[in-house]
């Protein structure tokens, strides 16, 4: 039975992922060069150690200046989220699950600085019960260790939680995790190869938040 809804946070709550790999292609277009999508997406939903400008600098066979380059995507990405709202049905399922009497926790390979930031300008930071983020764990997703200390958290078992996730990393987390998984991809994580999951939806919107539950219970 579920007791609890889990929600990842960059591209699912906000779609952080789109804005910054546009952001990025500019930047590539500008200097002579292009960014393809298979190559971002690797890096989705997890951490890494890929440097785009780095990349860049391979591609074009020319030296730039790294913190210029840092600089203006910083600026740019951050102009995009200035107006930026959540996903369609977020707020509904966030509303959906308290009614439910579910509880509520969020699981992001983010910082917690950028995920609670992001949350209060969107006014659901308090929606949350429990919060997890890179800085409380060793590895991040696919490893379950985010979920599994969300659940913790939560005082439930983790096949009492439902995740909802966007990315093929977050997705394998939550499955390693013995958590039941609906995925909502966004614009450039649609093509991943995901693992087995419950259920896949465009957005919130489509499905009501309890009758996506009765159909991952059946």
């Amino acid at each position: 039975m579920i007791k609890a809804v889990i929600f990842d946070f960059d591209g699912l709550i906000l779609d952080t992922e789109t804005h910054q790999y546009e952001a990025l292609v500019e930047i590539f277009k500008e200097n002579g060069s292009v960014l393809p999508l298979p190559i971002w997406q690797k890096v989705i939903g997890t951490s890494s150690d890929f440097k785009p400008f780095k990349y860049l600098e391979e591609q074009t066979k020319k030296k730039h200046n790294q913190q210029q380059l840092e600089d203006l995507l910083k600026e740019r990405f951050h102009s995009r989220l200035v107006s930026e709202k959540a996903r369609p049905g977020v707020e509904d399922y966030l509303a959906a699950a308290h009614s439910l009497g579910l509880k509520i926790a969020l699981a992001s390979s983010s910082n917690f600085e950028w995920v609670s930031t992001h949350l209060k300008n969107l006014g659901l930071f308090e929606k949350f019960e429990c919060i997890r983020t890179s800085d409380d764990v060793e590895k991040v997703k696919p490893d379950p260790a985010l979920y599994l200390k969300a659940a913790k958290c939560l005082g439930v078992e983790p096949e009492e939680c439902l995740v909802f996730e966007d990315s093929a990393n977050g997705a394998l987390a939550a499955k390693n995790a013995g958590m039941s998984c609906v995925i909502f991809p966004n614009q450039v994580t649609q093509d991943l190869e995901f693992c087995e999951v419950n259920h896949r939806l465009e957005s919130m919107a489509e499905m009501e938040l309890e009758k996506l539950i009765d159909l991952v219970q059946k």
